[in-house]
């Protein structure tokens, strides 16, 4: 239910520059002359889950069903997504759609591959229903790479049961007040705080002071404003003994660990909730929105985009594609799964999400998560930070030198 785990996601690296040519046209016989021609749109996006995959089905049957002159050939990469699209770019190979993460974004965007859409969109197209966070992960140098199909952020799963029995009647509103809770929580093999390490997951709350954690698109992680921010969360695995990662109870990640009842409280996305109604249909829990750090709130989005290939020979009808898959009628059909959340507005009122006990929080989130994009070193800072931050979680060295060292290393590979 995760992408990539969490977000199955999302190979990480930056791009060169390509350009290629991808045919795609077909014909039909028609005297009259009366009927369009027939043109192949080729889309490539990255595997789903059974349920994700019928509904991504379902969204294209009805476009095509409203565009017969128009034949959708959808190609899955199964692994390794972004080397593969990569490769296909570089080779002139790659379909006329494809599938981006804001994570990735901004290489291919430098690299000049991607299609700006600005001159495509109307005013009936509406841009202004979609949540600002979600289009400006896709903007860049005043100009819009990739419409967000979809998005998933941040929120608090908490054990009801868990609660009522240390004498809790509601979740945290803060985090104050979460590590007060979690110190109640924790019996036993239980832990009351669950924690993943990874940046996407705490950037919201290691910029929480007021720091960043890249400046000029270089790391930035040696700031004491970052180092103060963090410290709280390995102190309460290290010092109050409070907290644990899911590796620390045996478990492969969130969902399992807040499921099998080792975790009384655990911030993950949206996709746990299938997940628990599909493996722990058992467990009590409610979903609210992360409590307040340092006064502000915050969550983490991620998104991903229908981006056009700048090489495309059928832009007119890719756009087509594009305007239908991240419209309202598109978007509804896809994200009423309730596995991805959409990004317009309006069709999470049309779904009702924002009305759900357990959506609303997703929802609301939208509107000031910290988006997973940064700049083209993104990748690469993401990948030191992880190495030294889960060291110093998991007690081996201090945080504060850990930090220092993430940020050397990353600094020196940006440089090379």
């Amino acid at each position: 239910m995760k992408r990539s785990s969490w977000m199955r996601t999302l190979g990480i690296t930056s791009m060169v520059a390509v350009a290629g040519v991808l045919a795609a046209c077909g014909g039909g016989d028609d005297a009259s002359g009366d009927e369009e021609e027939e043109v192949t749109v080729r889309l490539t996006g990255w595997q789903s889950s059974p349920t994700e995959q019928r509904y991504f089905e379902q969204t294209i049957e009805a476009f095509e069903e409203q565009h017969p002159h128009i034949n959708v050939q959808v190609d899955t990469i199964a692994d390794q997504y972004m080397d593969v699209l990569r490769t296909r770019l570089i080779g002139g190979e790659a379909a006329d759609v494809f599938f981006l993460d804001a994570f990735e974004a901004p290489g291919l965007i430098q690299s000049g591959v991607l299609e700006p859409l600005d001159g495509y969109i109307t005013d009936e197209f509406d841009l202004d229903d979609f949540q600002d966070p979600m289009i400006e992960a896709f903007q860049r140098e005043d100009q819009l790479w990739g419409i967000p199909k979809d998005t998933s952020t941040l929120a608090l799963f908490y054990n009801k049961e868990h609660f009522e029995e240390a004498g809790f009647d509601a979740p945290p509103e803060t985090w104050d007040e979460l590590e007060e809770m979690a110190e109640e929580l924790t019996v036993d093999n239980r832990y009351g705080f669950g924690v993943v390490t990874d940046l996407a997951r705490l950037q919201f709350i290691a910029e929480s002071t007021g720091a960043e954690i890249t400046e000029d698109n270089r790391a930035n992680f040696s700031d004491q404003r970052i180092v103060d921010a963090l410290q709280p969360i390995v102190d309460m695995r290290n010092e109050k003994e409070i907290a644990a990662s899911p590796s620390d109870v045996g478990a492969e990640w969130g969902g399992d660990m807040f499921g099998t009842g080792r975790a009384s409280m655990i911030i993950e996305g949206n996709w746990m909730l299938p997940f628990m109604d599909e493996t722990f249909e058992n467990v009590d829990y409610g979903v609210t929105e992360i409590p307040t750090v340092n006064g502000e709130q915050g969550s983490m989005a991620y998104t991903v985009s229908y981006s056009m290939n700048a090489a495309s020979e059928v832009k007119d009808e890719a756009w087509e594609l594009i305007e239908f898959l991240t419209g309202p009628e598109g978007m509804e059909i896809w994200t009423s799964s309730g596995q991805a959340l959409p990004t317009r507005d309006s069709v999470a009122e049309t779904l009702n999400y924002d009305e759900d006990d357990q959506f609303a929080p997703f929802i609301s989130a939208a509107d000031y998560a910290t988006v997973w994009a940064d700049d083209t070193n993104l990748p690469i800072i993401n990948s030191n930070f992880e190495n030294q931050f889960s060291s110093a979680f998991l007690g081996n060295r201090e945080l504060q030198e850990a930090l220092e060292e993430a940020e050397r290393v990353a600094n020196e590979e940006i440089r090379d």
